[in-house]
């Protein structure tokens, strides 16, 4: 694997996931497209998007992140490597429980929890009414 300009750890950690993975940068498949959007001349001179094919599984990847070349070489061999360990490990990949953590928080709560959620912010409201001025006024007299 070639260097990419991030620090050493980084290239490390990504050189043992592909590792741990069985993905060989033979099976790799890059070339580089011109980029769009914001950027200017800068993006429209320069083939900064880096295109990625896993050839064995067939999982393609677009990366333009930043707007150097090889910055976004590395980032879209860890988008690759996630995606790859998310078809092989399935449901164990951290990336798919850290989706079903967020689908679990955003879940709708079910009557009964939220009757007794409800009912303890009551709790608190007449509480903090009791404190209010006019009440201590109203009851002072």
């Amino acid at each position: 694997m070639t260097m990419f300009p991030v620090s050493e750890a980084k290239v490390s950690a990504l050189k043992a996931k592909m590792l741990s993975l069985n993905i060989r940068e033979s099976d790799i498949a890059e070339s580089f497209i011109r980029s769009g959007g914001k950027g200017g001349q800068k993006v429209n001179k320069v083939s900064t998007c880096v295109y990625l094919r896993h050839i064995p599984t067939g999982i393609e990847v677009k990366c333009q992140k930043e707007r150097s070349q090889s910055v976004n070489r590395y980032h879209a061999r860890v988008i690759l490597v996630k995606k790859i360990e998310q078809l092989i490990k399935g449901k164990e990949s951290e990336e798919r429980q850290r989706i079903e953590k967020i689908r679990r928080q955003k879940r709708k709560r079910s009557k009964r929890a939220k009757e007794k959620m409800l009912a303890e912010k009551r709790i608190v409201s007449e509480k903090k009414r009791l404190r209010s001025k006019s009440v201590i006024a109203s009851i002072a007299l």
